[in-house]
């Protein structure tokens, strides 16, 4: 069964230095790096210890949170009231697997199907609504969502991407329908791509501007989340990485990685695992000097310089110029290099085509929230997201649950904060009723 999704309400950013369809293997990374921080509301308990000699998917910390290479752990580094910060570890020249034996999700019981995922450590690619969190395997999902496309500015193309794995993301796939009643809905936005021939899933082909590509738009507009309900999400790549564990009993977190940016001198993709070093993945690509390095899209990524790790959910890495620079009266004059979703001094919506080399620079100062009605403008969700903000501010459980809290996530609300002429951090705001939420309801 086949259903269309038009998408009205968005805003699609066209930045230069979008990735070249050309595939190359990154360097062997030496040094690996899990950071507990990717799980949010997970508090680690160390089942390792400095020195220790670890294989692809052995436990790291309770519950389960699985190695991504095999080697050595070198170092785990700590931050206040002792709080584990990440942990490192000097990679293996070839990675040796705990084998967790391969199993045809078909002919298993939804418990067996769990136990694999929990044991080898893909139970962490699992995240649920409410909360977005990572899931509880004690509940049962009303649904679970996988969305075959991505719609946020430079990243990665999810079909090119998942080349050569289509046996594993159809194993993923049968994995999945085993641990829910509902249906498991995949969302596309093309015919030219295998996605639309997967079997066992409701497919939905959803067109718009971003953020159409967003799980949370396609749970909006096909199976809302109430009060008392959970549905579960998981990424398109990880979909196959579990099923690979399926089909051959390793935990291989090998992933097909954008690496794209106006700062990049040749934007391209590459292979490369979960953790892997920033300077492995860039091999012999050069970066801009005074240039922001994220693990993930421009929206919702984490700046982590050109020294740090790819995180666990992040399949791009963006380098765009860092905005440490101010012009002069710039809100004075008229603006055709920016941006911006209001026709005052602003012309970018003369050339929708175009694409802009944007920096980092916020263009303005945090100040008190300004009733504009922008932020309707490129929100697709039925949900009022100037009041969900104001009541996660000031911690108004009732009228969070009301103006439809359960549903939402962090990066829904990336391009609010992206046109928002108050400079406020939505994103962070939603984190924290999130984590609110939690635990006065849980």
């Amino acid at each position: 069964m086949s259903t269309d999704i038009k998408i009205k309400k968005g805003l699609d950013i066209k930045l230069k230095g979008e990735a070249k369809k050309e595939l190359s293997n990154a360097s062997r990374s030496k040094i690996f790096t899990v950071y507990p921080e990717d799980f949010h509301s997970i508090i680690p308990k160390l089942s390792i210890k400095v020195g220790e000699k670890v294989k692809a998917g052995d436990a790291i910390f309770y519950n389960k949170f699985a190695s991504p290479v095999s080697g050595e752990i070198t170092e785990i580094i700590r931050g206040e009231k002792r709080k584990i910060l990440a942990i490192t570890i000097h990679a293996d020249a070839t990675d040796s697997y705990k084998d967790f034996g391969a199993k045809t999700p078909s002919n298993l019981a939804e418990p067996q199907v769990k136990q694999q995922l929990l044991e080898s450590g893909c139970w962490t690619f699992i995240k649920q609504r409410p909360y977005d969190v990572i899931a509880n395997p004690a509940n049962s999902p009303k649904a679970i969502f996988v969305s075959g496309f991505n719609s946020n500015p430079l990243s990665a193309d999810v079909t090119f991407a998942l080349q050569g794995k289509e046996e594993a993301f159809q194993t993923g796939i049968d994995a999945l329908i085993k641990l829910t009643d509902g249906k498991v809905h995949l969302s596309v936005n093309g015919n030219d791509s295998f996605l639309n021939n997967i079997k066992g899933v409701s497919l939905h082909k959803v067109s718009g501007p971003h953020p159409a590509g967003n799980v949370g738009t396609q749970i909006n507009k096909i199976n809302p989340v109430n009060k008392g309900e959970v549905v579960w999400t998981v990424n398109a790549q990880d979909v196959a990485i579990i099923g690979e564990l399926f089909l051959t009993g390793k935990y291989n977190t090998e992933r097909v990685v954008a690496l794209a940016g106006s700062s990049v001198e040749n934007p391209k993709y590459v292979t490369t695992k979960i953790g892997a070093s920033i300077t492995s993945i860039l091999d012999n690509t050069n970066i801009a000097d005074n240039s922001r390095v994220i693990s993930g899209n421009v929206l919702t990524g984490k700046n982590v310089g050109k020294d740090g790790s790819l995180r666990h959910y992040n399949n791009t890495i963006t380098a765009i110029p860092e905005g440490d620079d101010y012009e002069l009266f710039g809100w004075t004059k008229p603006v055709f290099n920016k941006i911006s979703t209001t026709r005052a001094l602003t012309f970018s919506w003369l050339t929708p085509n175009k694409e802009f080399d944007l920096n980092t620079n916020t263009n303005g100062e945090h100040r008190g929230f300004v009733l504009t009605g922008t932020y309707e403008e490129v929100f697709p969700l039925d949900i009022y997201p100037m009041q969900i903000l104001k009541s996660c501010m000031y911690k108004d459980l009732d009228e969070m649950e009301a103006l439809g809290m359960y549903e939402v996530a962090p990066e829904d609300f990336a391009l609010t904060e992206f046109i928002c002429a108050s400079k406020q951090p939505h994103q962070e705001i939603i984190r924290k009723g999130l984590d609110l939420m939690l635990k006065e309801i849980g």
